[in-house]
């Protein structure tokens, strides 16, 4: 059994779809041992307390330093015996100890198709800006390995999603989570939690 820590900063729609994947049996061999946050008013909290999930708030106000904080984030994965941890919404740069301790072991869902609009600064609605900006035609979500590098790791998954005439970023972002984040993500898991994932030479290969 496969145990995911879920790591989140704000609503938790991600984490709600990984629980239905899970309820649904469409993720197997893996069930969630904790979900942390950095942001202490974050719903995802909410949501995992109504399903009996451990969680916890992990802040970077609460230590004097990042590298305090850093330490009891990986204290706190080291002691959830998490074999997966998954940054579903995660705004936070996961630091080197920890990306170290969990090599090929994190996994992160960016709403582009990678390596389209991502890297430093893109999160969040600044990725949907950016893509109305340059106009593209279609977007995406994009599965991946984290690594040392920001959105640099191997790609597992990546799922496409029509931009249309008149979407904001508000609209061009839910339409994204609805048709790929919330597919892929549980999707990746499953494939994890069941073996059918490696990683040779920096590319993640898919067993069927």
């Amino acid at each position: 059994m496969l145990k995911l820590a879920v790591l989140v900063s704000g609503g938790g729609t991600n984490l709600q779809a990984i629980i239905d994947a899970i309820e649904k049996k469409e993720i197997t061999n893996a069930k969630i041992q904790v979900v942390i946050s950095n942001n202490r008013n974050a719903y995802a909290l909410e949501r995992a307390k109504q399903y009996g999930i451990a969680s916890q708030c992990i802040s970077p106000k609460d230590f004097p330093n990042r590298e305090a904080f850093h330490e009891e984030l990986l204290r706190a994965l080291k002691e959830s015996e998490a074999d997966l941890v998954v940054l579903a919404g995660y705004l936070v740069a996961v630091p080197p100890c920890v990306v170290e301790a969990f090599p090929n072991r994190i996994i992160n869902i960016h709403p582009s198709l990678i390596p389209s609009f991502c890297g430093i600064g893109y999160y969040g609605l600044r990725v949907h800006e950016g893509v109305l900006q340059r106009g593209v035609k279609v977007t995406g979500a994009t599965v991946h390995f984290v690594d040392a590098g920001t959105d640099t790791g191997p790609i597992i998954l990546q799922k496409a999603v029509e931009v249309l005439q008149g979407d904001t970023p508000e609209t061009l972002q839910r339409r994204v989570m609805e048709q790929a984040e919330w597919v892929i993500l549980p999707r990746a898991i499953d494939l994890i939690a069941n073996g059918k994932v490696t990683v040779h030479d920096g590319k993640a290969v898919i067993s069927q």
